[in-house]
Order: C-alpha cells, then sequence, then structure tokens
C-alpha cells in the first residue's frame, strides 16, 4: 500500500479533528438499500503462503466445485475457528488430532 502524502495526512488529520455535526453530508447520497453490499469487498486479511498434506479425496472433493479450492479450503477452515468458539493463541490445538508417537504406545 503507497504512503499517504503530507496533504493527504492534513487532510485526514482535518476531518478527523471535526465533530461528525459539523461534517456536510449533502453532497452524498443516503444508502437505504444494502441488498447488494458485498462482506469483505474492502478488507482482506494477511495472507501466508502455507504447505499443506491433504487426503486425496479431499483435494478433489475442493477442486470439484472449480477454481478457488485454496480459498474454498481457507473459508472452511476459518468457519471451523468461528465455529469453535476459542481465540488464537488460547489453546494448544483447536481439534487435538495430533498423531501420538510410537514411544506414546509403547509406554501405554
Amino acid at each position: 500500500m503507497r504512503k499517504l502524502s503530507k496533504q493527504q495526512k492534513r487532510d485526514i488529520a482535518a476531518v478527523a479533528a471535526k465533530r461528525d455535526d459539523d461534517i456536510d453530508f449533502s453532497d452524498i447520497p443516503e444508502v437505504v438499500d444494502w441488498s447488494r453490499a458485498e462482506i469483505g469487498k474492502f478488507y482482506r486479511p494477511p495472507k501466508k503462503p502455507v504447505t499443506i498434506r491433504l487426503d486425496v479425496d479431499v483435494l478433489k472433493w475442493l477442486k470439484g466445485f472449480g477454481a478457488g479450492y485454496q480459498t474454498r479450503a481457507n473459508l472452511l477452515l476459518r468457519h471451523a475457528m468461528v465455529s469453535s468458539g476459542r481465540r488464537m493463541g488460547t489453546e494448544k490445538s483447536v481439534i487435538g488430532m495430533r498423531k501420538p508417537s510410537r514411544r506414546s504406545h509403547a509406554l501405554s
């Protein structure tokens, strides 16, 4: 993202210093119909490239819907994360499906 110029910073500071009542909105039409609004159109969370091993049938299923299988996988994982009700970084594992080591099998 480009850095703001000094003039842009001054303009933002001037608007931020005003009270809501002092801002003239007369030249902006009021939006009353939000039915065509797009959620998340402008906010894009930062992405990190990762390597993940998926079962062949899972990958085939994801790709079976057409282009965008990585986005689809991200949405499914995000839904699972939000549905779990746990915050990031507060638990060691969200699902706890870590494969036990051979040593732990021998001890139990």
